[in-house]
């Protein structure tokens, strides 16, 4: 597998999530369909989505409910930069239209593929001994400090972990999401007294290369504005790939309003 390889198998994966082919991701002009379920989707993905808007750089692919993809397109073209249709001011629009389906833009987010090179490059580790966990090691790990590694609500998926272990303390766990049939997701979470140390990227790197071994390709989420989270993306061998934005119903938008506040 090299860089190639990988690219393309994401760009099939966000197919499956935007019902279109993988080849639209790259086309000059801008893709809109309307969004339908698809058993290949990405698992966490509840398909059909109200907006989804999906950039790998080139242009911007689009799935959406059918009666609103008309004024959708208005928008994507009727912007002068990709960018502007995943940032504010440039979403207002684009959350006026979504009033139609009482909905709202929620989710923004940017998406890191691992650099097969840089990943290999150099093993990082930390000052603190690393296992590698099997699904059956996490039944007791579901706990709040590790609600980033594993998720208590998808547990059938998480399906691979690592571990930095202080003795015989875990202070720090990556685990991975079989959240597509070739792509598994990253998260990390370490304890707050040993961050700073290097165990998140040390766990995110080792983790990435367990994942290839398998042969998945490993992906890792963070919100544009978690500097840290991109940081360690980014020493971990990973680079951006592609940004997505997702609108939800606002019921959905408000609940998760009162979760953060």
């Amino acid at each position: 597998m090299d860089n190639k390889d990988i690219i393309h198998i994401a760009m099939q994966q966000s197919a499956y999530d935007c019902n279109c082919s993988a080849e639209d991701f790259i086309r000059k002009e801008n893709v809109i369909n309307e969004s339908v379920p698809n058993d290949n989707a990405r698992r966490y993905l509840k398909l059909p989505l109200i907006c989804h808007m999906v950039s790998y750089g080139t242009n911007i692919v689009a799935c959406g409910r059918e009666d609103l993809l008309p004024e959708i397109r208005k928008f994507m073209d009727s912007v002068p930069n990709i960018e502007n249709c995943f940032e504010t001011p440039g979403l207002y629009p684009l959350n006026n239209i979504l009033k139609i389906a009482n909905a709202e833009i929620c989710f923004m987010a940017d998406y890191f593929l691992p650099d097969i090179n840089e990943v290999y490059r150099t093993e990082l580790s930390c000052e603190y001994e690393i296992r590698v966990l099997e699904k059956e090691d996490l039944a007791s790990l579901y706990l709040p400090e590790w609600k980033n590694a594993l998720c208590e609500d998808r547990k059938h998926l998480d399906i691979l972990a690592v571990g930095a272990y202080d003795n015989d303390e875990l202070v720090g766990l990556a685990g991975c999401s079989a959240d597509c049939d070739m792509m598994w997701q990253i998260g990390v979470d370490v304890l707050p007294q040993y961050r700073r140390r290097g165990i998140a990227s040390a766990l995110t790197n080792r983790l990435a290369r367990e994942t290839f071994e398998r042969g998945k390709v490993p992906f890792y989420c963070a919100a544009w504005s978690n500097v840290k989270s991109v940081r360690n993306a980014i020493r971990s061998g990973f680079r951006p790939g592609w940004v997505e934005i997702t609108a939800k119903d606002i019921e959905f938008v408000d609940e998760m309003i009162g979760i953060v506040i």
